[in-house]
């Protein structure tokens, strides 16, 4: 990602996306806003105490914000929503965000056929405070 860059910078040290032939990898990406520092006050629909409680929590704002990054990825890497073939979903409550994930899943690819192939699974925590990340495989 260069530092015109749309998409977050990953928190540690690999790539956002790589590129191998026509696939496209995009490495696990989270909501946080672009051009953002991996902290709480970055992730929209989050804002935390001063001891990590929540003061405000919206998966669905984390969820429309991930799509947003994920999609900001494949265009800078020139392809297209369509283009995605493969997604992990990974959800740290499954039980409180799975049937809203659905939903909005569901909205972002209304009108994509054939869907991308999807397996969601659940953690016990990701790398910074939120809630949702997408691990994705595009072909150019």
């Amino acid at each position: 990602m260069s530092a015109e860059s749309n998409t977050p910078q990953p928190v540690g040290s690999y790539p956002a996306t790589r590129r191998v032939g026509n696939l496209l990898f995009i490495s696990g990406m989270g909501p946080r806003l672009p051009k953002s520092p991996a902290a709480a006050s970055s992730v929209p629909g989050l804002k935390l105490d001063a001891n990590g409680n929540y003061l405000e929590f919206s998966f669905e704002d984390q969820v429309h914000s991930v799509m947003a990054n994920v999609k900001s990825a494949l265009e800078e890497a020139g392809g297209r929503w369509d283009q995605l073939v493969d997604i992990t979903v990974f959800l740290t409550d499954m039980k409180r965000d799975f049937v809203a994930f659905n939903r909005i899943y569901a909205e972002y690819f209304a009108d994509v056929d054939p869907k991308p192939c999807r397996t969601t699974v659940q953690v016990t925590a990701l790398p910074t405070p939120i809630a949702v990340e997408l691990k994705c495989i595009a072909a150019l």
